[in-house]
């Protein structure tokens, strides 16, 4: 679990150094906030395997060595600013995966959904999950997609839904006990 630890916070500190480098006309409130980036970074690294990870970071360390931010191809992929980073049909199943997952959640928590990103249509809600996380995969290498991949299969045959893990994990680290708590308490 050391190991583990260890590996998040390398990755979340180079991505932060990217995220903080992302060239924009005005800084995003999100930018002004590292405490919340590495925060909800963490969250979401936190259900990946050490394999995943390792090879995640692999990615950012040889990304850096070409002076390339990672972080600035996903967001101008998820602006559809720049072409496609990657045509791995390891994308398209590791998003239909996840989006029902996240539409399982949508439905079993509607309160926690309505805070966050809408899962399909970006328009005046903002980025949509799809959106986001295919302009993130985009910019894995085949080796971490592989690898990505194998942890949401090791999911499902748990029957574990991957989206609850980081959502729980969001929640309790906002004060909650539950996500069922979260639930009733945003309805009131």
């Amino acid at each position: 679990m050391v190991k583990k630890q260890e590996l998040i916070q390398k990755i979340i500190d180079r991505e932060l150094h990217m995220f903080l480098n992302v060239p924009a006309r005005e800084s995003a409130s999100c930018q002004e906030n590292p405490r919340a980036f590495r925060f909800y970074r963490g969250v979401s690294f936190s259900v990946w395997s050490e394999a995943a990870l390792e090879s995640y970071l692999d990615d950012l360390t040889r990304a850096d060595a070409k002076g390339l931010n990672l972080l600035t191809l996903k967001y101008a992929r998820m602006e559809n600013s720049i072409p496609p980073l990657s045509e791995n049909p390891l994308i398209d199943q590791i998003v239909e995966i996840e989006i029902a997952w996240i539409k399982e959640l949508a439905a079993k928590y509607p309160n926690l959904h309505s805070r966050g990103r809408p899962i399909d249509e970006g328009g005046s809600m903002g980025t949509s999950v799809k959106t986001y996380l295919r302009g993130e995969l985009e910019t894995y290498s085949d080796d971490t997609l592989a690898l990505y991949y194998q942890n949401q299969i090791e999911f499902l045959e748990r029957k574990e839904n991957l989206p609850e893990k980081v959502l729980l994990a969001t929640v309790v680290g906002a004060g909650y006990g539950s996500l069922q708590e979260a639930e009733d308490r945003l309805l009131s």
